[in-house]
């Protein structure tokens, strides 16, 4: 008996098969929904730091960037929440709230690491046939070892 794989799917068709797939699915389409009625109502030099977290309950929670924008928004959060309850989708909008919450960015490297001379490195050398503590010479040694090698001339 041969195992026949069943044929393949779209991813679409996928997602919205599974229940909890669906469900996030559909959570995840609402919010984007909200956010471009945010943006349609936001300055456009606030939309790229102003994101919709959740709406519930006539709350709607806000992701901001940065203290900045939460700052500016704050200043027009009674503007925004009257623009936004003339919007079917929020028409029971009793607050806004604003929390800050920087963007996901991998930690930059500040370039590379400074480059540790040959002369240095047999400095440490040196200094690491002085010391009697196994682990604190062969510690010392791997850092000499690190050295840029010299170049001829």
């Amino acid at each position: 008996m041969a195992y026949k794989p069943s044929p393949a799917r779209p991813p679409a068709a996928l997602l919205r098969g599974a229940r909890p797939l669906r469900l996030l699915l559909n959570q995840a389409e609402r919010l984007v929904h909200l956010q471009r009625l945010l943006e349609s109502q936001l300055q456009p030099a606030a939309r790229a730091h102003c994101h919709v977290a959740s709406w519930r309950d006539g709350v709607l929670l806000l992701v901001v960037t940065d203290g900045h924008w939460a700052t500016r928004l704050r200043y027009q959060q009674k503007r925004l929440q009257r623009q936004l309850l003339e919007l079917e989708v929020f028409g029971n909008l009793r607050r806004i709230l604003f929390k800050v919450q920087p963007p996901m960015t991998p930690a930059k490297r500040a370039g590379h690491a400074p480059e540790l001379s040959s002369e240095a490195a047999e400095s440490i050398r040196d200094t690491a046939e002085g010391i009697s503590d196994p682990k604190l010479r062969a510690a010392l040694e791997r850092l000499a070892g690190h050295a840029k090698p010299k170049e001829p001339r």
